[in-house]
């Protein structure tokens, strides 16, 4: 039997979030270069995508390239923007008929400027779909968004538009590039690496953490339902006992 069958739909994450780790490996094991399993990691997500608009998800975030990345082999960073742009402008159509919105996180300003033009493209074209939110983290960082957060802030109470007594956990959520973002009910991560890895730090403080074997590439529609299936067997207490809950 699927896990899909298992599946409550009435109590789906409204929104997964996504480390998708595993394509250098992966590539590494079948003796090819690094890009070779970025290449075929486009596949997972077209899976995993195409998944959660099925089951009725509202937003997926999938942690695409950090600013750490940018540290990796000029060959493979290079390559890594050539599959972004050819990806995005292959699958614009797809999401389009999907009725799919993309939407970016993270410093834009870093890509080069043929990966802007194709993603704001891609952005406004898709930009009154509402089916399901797909959010991609582009050279993004959660210390780099909770400190642009935090200056913004600042400079509010500098200029007496804001309270100081008056910032709240409210006041950071409408200040991170996620803002209007529910947050992650359930983050997965492939490959069996168990961090966070300087992703959604605040957004995440109480999902639900899922971690799998799975080198991404190989990361089904199956798998996610196996993952969904363990989010939903999880009792979710936000610091409360469990007799708290039940009454």
């Amino acid at each position: 039997m699927s896990f899909k069958n298992k599946i409550d739909t009435k109590r789906l994450p409204q929104h997964i979030a996504i480390i998708m780790d595993g394509n250098g490996r992966w590539a590494k094991g079948l003796g090819k270069l690094r890009v070779f399993g970025h290449q075929n990691g486009v596949t997972a997500v077209q899976q995993t995508t195409e998944a959660c608009a099925e089951l009725g998800v509202k937003y997926l975030t999938l942690y695409a390239f950090s600013t750490e990345n940018w540290n990796r082999p000029q060959l493979e960073v290079r390559a890594l923007m050539e599959l972004l742009v050819s990806t995005i402008k292959k699958e614009t159509a797809t999401l389009q008929k999907n009725n799919i919105r993309l939407i970016a996180i993270g410093n834009m300003d870093d890509l080069p400027p043929k990966c802007q033009k194709e993603l704001m493209e891609a952005i406004e074209a898709t930009k009154n779909n509402d089916r399901m939110t797909l959010v991609l983290a582009l050279s993004y960082s959660a210390k780099w968004d909770i400190l642009k957060a935090v200056k913004k802030i600042s400079e509010k109470v500098k200029n007496n538009l804001l309270d100081i007594e008056k910032i709240s956990d409210k006041t950071v959520d409408e200040n991170l590039s996620t803002a209007g973002i529910p947050h992650p009910e359930l983050m997965i991560r492939t490959s069996g690496e168990q961090r966070i890895s300087n992703f959604l730090l605040w957004e995440l403080a109480y999902s639900e953490l899922y971690f799998t074997e799975k080198l991404w590439p190989d990361f089904t529609k199956e798998e996610l339902y196996k993952a969904i299936v363990d989010y939903q067997n999880r009792e979710r207490r936000f610091g409360k006992t469990s007799e708290q809950l039940s009454s």
